[in-house]
C-alpha cells in the first residue's frame, strides 16, 4: 500500500500526517486499514497523524476506544523536522 512504500523509501521519517477530510464514510473495513496503518508506523518509530478527521471519524474513533491508537505519541521519536515528515491523503 501507499503508507508502506512511504515507510520503506524514507528510512528517517518520525511523522506521517494523512489528510482524512475527504473520507466520506469509515466502516469495520475501513477502520481495520486505518489500524494497519498505525500498527506499520509505529513499529517503524515514525509517529502517525490523522489530519483534517471528520466529525463521523473522531466519533467513531471514540466509540470503538480507538481514538488513542493515533493520537498517542511514540515512544523514543525523533525531533520533528520537515525533511522527515510526509503527508498522503485519505481518500475512499
Amino acid at each position: 500500500n501507499e503508507v508502506t512504500a512511504h515507510l520503506a523509501a524514507r528510512p528517517a521519517l518520525t511523522d506521517l500526517h494523512l489528510h482524512c477530510a475527504e473520507l466520506d464514510t469509515v466502516d469495520s473495513t475501513g477502520l481495520s486499514a486505518l489500524l494497519m496503518i498505525s500498527r506499520r508506523t509505529s513499529g517503524a518509530g515514525v509517529r502517525l497523524h490523522l489530519d483534517a478527521r471528520p466529525e463521523r471519524l473522531d466519533r467513531l474513533l471514540h466509540l470503538t476506544g480507538t481514538l488513542d491508537h493515533f493520537t498517542a505519541l511514540v515512544p523514543g521519536g525523533a525531533v520533528r523536522s520537515p525533511a522527515t515528515e510526509e503527508s498522503v491523503a485519505a481518500t475512499r
